[in-house]
Formats: structure tokens, sequence, C-alpha cells
């Protein structure tokens, strides 16, 4: 098996996703610039082609500023909310800090396997946690940067599972932590966050034009404002959740590459390709 080889394409199918994720924030910005341009067009009343004409460009640039500070102000707001360290995620997972002088045989084994990981990826030694009431055979890495990761291990996992089989899903969780994926998956969880207070705005305002009267002027000739702030309302919901949905679905595909890729490097760091394969059939 050339591992090097499977790194290096889930390395490039992940800098294509995430390219693919960019764009669907700047097709965001896109589309939020035409539902002004429409809602412009839509109050002002007359000939489109001359309402359409008579709109202001630099409206263009406050739209989409406006846009991009939403969305990167939840992003910012969720990404410090889940910037907790590796030991606050484990412990509300119901993790358990191991003793590192544990003499149980399981705990001793792992304790083993976690130190030999670390000397191969040339990472750190993390703090180890085992969570005592899951017999399912899982395990994962958290903590937002390599100094305050933790590799976390369900009974089940030492129970279930042979040395080799262990060593290779441990192995498996170093790679998320030398490769970065906690903090990208963080920043990811982020930007969906903050596409999604577009929908929550467009459900704010939706709500207000319900809740209140709001009326044109005798003089206006276009649409009566409510109905127009209604319409921007809905479009908002609409092209949030149509971000939140294709977000999804790239940050989904970008999750299964860096699988693929912790895979390879497990191979790498283990040199024994049958540990993580055999750890993968029996989970």
């Amino acid at each position: 098996m050339n591992f090097f080889e499977h790194q290096h394409q889930a390395h490039q199918e992940s800098k294509k996703l995430l390219f693919l994720f960019f764009l669907a924030v700047v097709a965001i910005v896109v589309a939020l610039n035409y539902v002004a341009l429409g809602a412009w067009i839509a109050t002002k009343g007359g000939g489109h082609l001359a309402a359409y004409h008579a709109y202001p460009t630099q409206y263009y640039w406050y739209v989409s500023g406006l846009t991009l500070a939403v969305i990167a102000g939840g992003s910012l707001y969720q990404m410090a909310e889940l910037r907790s360290g590796g030991d606050a995620v484990a412990e509300m997972a119901g993790g358990r800090l191991l003793d590192p002088n544990s003499k149980d045989r399981q705990e001793r084994r792992l304790l083993n396997i976690v130190e030999e990981m670390s000397l191969a990826s040339g990472i750190a030694c993390p703090k180890v946690y085992v969570m005592d009431e899951e017999d399912a055979i899982n395990a994962f890495a958290a903590g937002y940067h390599q100094n305050e990761a933790v590799v976390a291990v369900t009974r089940g996992t030492l129970t279930r599972l042979n040395r080799d089989e262990l060593q290779g899903v441990i192995a498996h969780e170093f790679s998320h932590i030398l490769n970065g994926d906690m903090r990208m998956n963080v920043k990811l969880i982020g930007v969906l966050f903050g596409i999604q207070m577009i929908a929550s705005s467009g459900e704010i305002l939706m709500d207000l034009v319900m809740r209140t009267r709001l009326s044109r002027s005798r003089d206006d000739k276009g649409l009566p404002i409510q109905l127009v702030a209604f319409l921007v309302g809905l479009a908002l919901f609409i092209v949030g959740y149509i971000g939140i949905f294709f977000g999804r679905l790239i940050k989904s595909a970008v999750s299964r590459q860096r699988e693929f890729l912790a895979d390879a490097s497990a191979v790498q760091f283990t040199r024994n390709p049958d540990g993580i394969g055999g750890a993968l059939k029996k989970i």
C-alpha cells in the first residue's frame, strides 16, 4: 500500500472541497446582492429598467460587506464557543483522565501505545481519557491546538480490540492531531453557523413584518414596504438554508477525505495496515 500517495490524494481533495466551501460563501454574497437589487426595484415602481439603472453601485459593496460581516461575526462567535481545550471536550463526553502510572493491564497497554504513536508522529504525548460507560468501539482526538490535544477511547475499544488494532485506532487519531483536522472542523462549523445567521435574520425579519404594520408613502408607486420586507426576509431565509445545505454537504465530504488521510497516516505510523484494517472491520 502506497500510503504517501493516499495521503497526497486526500490532501488534494480536501483543498478542492475547501475551495468549494469558499465558492459557496461567494455565491451567498452574490445572491443577496440580487435580493437587494430586487427589493430596490420593487419599492421604486415604474419601469424596471429605469429602476435598475438608478440602483447606486455602492450598494453592491454595502450589501457584500454586510453579508460577509454577518457570516464572519457568526463564525468567530461559534469558533470561540468551540475552542475549549481538549480536556473540557473529553470530560463533557464522560471521559476519565488516565493516571500515567496506572497498573491496570488494559490501561497500561493503551498508555504505551499512545507513547509509541507520539514518537512515530513526532507529536508531544497527549493526555489520555477513557469513557468507562461506553461499550461501543470509538475514539476521538480533541483540542484546538496540538499542545492542548487529548485522545479519548471508549471502554469497548480497550476490551474488544487487540494490540495491533488499538494501535491502528490511536495512530488514526494522531493523524487528526498532526494534520490540524480538529482546528479545520471548528472553522467549518463556525462558517456554517455564520451562514445560518443569514437564514435566522430572514426569519426575524419575516416575524417582525407579521407583527407590525408597515405602510408605504402615498406617493410611492412601488410595492408596499411591508410586502417587500417580507419577501426580502423570505429570500434571506431561502438563501441561508440553501447555503447551509450545500455547506454541510461539502463539510461532510471534507471530513470523509480527512478520514481517508487519517487511515493512510495510521499505516505510515504503525507500518501495519492490518491494524487499522482489523479495527475498521470490527467497528
